[in-house]
């Protein structure tokens, strides 16, 4: 009988128990004179860049979406990538060029290790691509996942999900 009391009665909203911070203002509210001083800064909220913008440009060069979304280490990291393949490919073409003129029967293996280089290079390409295309989907999503010791060994992964009920 009491719970059927507490879920007619009407929920008074207990502001000081609200521990989510308050909404901020439609981006049409803010004066011009404060999005001229955040010069730059990215409204909390926008992207900025779409899911495709950050899926071409990574494609295009890996890291660029990641750069673009504000994700330095994974940009740094695809980059890198990119750069030991297509050096590794470009040294295994000219060690396959040299072995084609001066031994044409050891080419054959220069010129698999050339093409394994160049899937790699492909494949850091999608994978970056992907990788911008799912952050920049959840580039609002809150990061309250946690992982925390557990005593006796072990890890345990929390995930805060704020519930506001009116």
């Amino acid at each position: 009988m009491l719970a059927l009391l507490l879920a007619l009665a009407p929920a008074a909203r207990l502001v000081a128990q609200d521990s989510l911070p308050p909404r901020p203002e439609p981006a049409a509210q803010i004066p011009d004179s404060i999005v001229a001083d955040t010069a730059g800064a990215v409204p909390l909220g926008a992207r900025p860049v779409s899911p495709t913008g950050a899926l071409l440009r990574s494609i295009i060069l890996p890291g660029w979406g990641q750069a673009k979304l504000g994700r330095k280490l994974p940009a740094v990291l695809f980059l890198a990538v990119e750069g030991v393949t297509l050096g590794m490919a470009l040294k295994a073409n000219s060690e396959y060029q040299y072995l084609r003129d001066t031994d044409p029967d050891n080419a054959q293996g220069k010129a698999l290790e050339r093409e394994d280089w160049l899937v790699l290079m492909g494949f850091n390409h999608l994978l970056a691509g992907l990788e911008a295309y799912v952050s920049a989907h959840l580039w609002d999503f809150p990061g309250d996942v946690a992982l925390k010791p557990m005593q006796g060994g072990g890890v345990a992964a929390a995930l805060t999900l704020p519930v506001r009920i009116p």
